[in-house]
């Protein structure tokens, strides 16, 4: 019972640290990626669609991200959900393929991007400290239920505690990695 608690915090954890990965692959770095398209739903055939799921995303500059779609009549509808996904970037299209130049960031740019990583990165670690305060109300009601002892819900929340030090441990690299990159010129 009391290895459940901490096997469900570390799952928990393990989840907030995938959910801060695919957060953090959508900030720009001034270097094209098609994670940036991630999330962006295109108004096709009456239904909301993925990007991926109405053209070919290719990448033939490392700041250019090409959108060839395999319905010609979907260019319109492609351009409209960039410019309505607040990316800040505006598509050029010749009729057959939507490009998107991804202009060099400059230091202010940069500077906010990097305060926003920052933010991202603390919110994460709230998340895991909530987790644990979960995890150790869990285990003061099972002594307080005398299901475990005091000693033992002791030694568990000391464990948790390790537990959680060492995922705000890896926000901290993650996110010291993605601000590395964003400054990188």
């Amino acid at each position: 019972m009391t290895n459940a608690i901490i096997d469900q915090l570390q799952d928990k954890m393990a989840s907030s640290i995938e959910a801060l990965k695919r957060e953090l692959v959508k900030i720009r770095t001034g270097r094209a990626s098609l994670s940036l398209l991630d999330g962006i739903k295109v108004n096709a055939y009456g239904s909301q669609m993925p990007m991926d799921q109405v053209g070919t995303l290719t990448i033939p500059e490392n700041n250019m991200i090409a959108i060839k779609p395999w319905d010609p009549q979907l260019l319109p509808a492609i351009e409209k959900a960039i410019l309505a996904s607040g990316l800040g970037l505006t598509p050029q299209s010749d009729g057959n393929v939507v490009r998107l130049t991804i202009p060099p960031l400059t230091g202010e740019r940069r500077k906010e991007l990097v305060k926003q990583v920052k933010k991202i990165g603390e919110e994460y670690k709230v998340a895991i400290r909530n987790v644990r305060r979960d995890a150790n109300e869990s285990l003061k009601k099972l002594k307080k239920d005398k299901t475990i002892s005091e000693d033992e819900m002791f030694r568990l929340q000391e464990e948790a505690q390790k537990v959680t030090d060492g995922y705000v441990s890896q926000v901290d690299e993650i996110a010291g990695g993605k601000e590395k990159e964003v400054m990188a010129v």
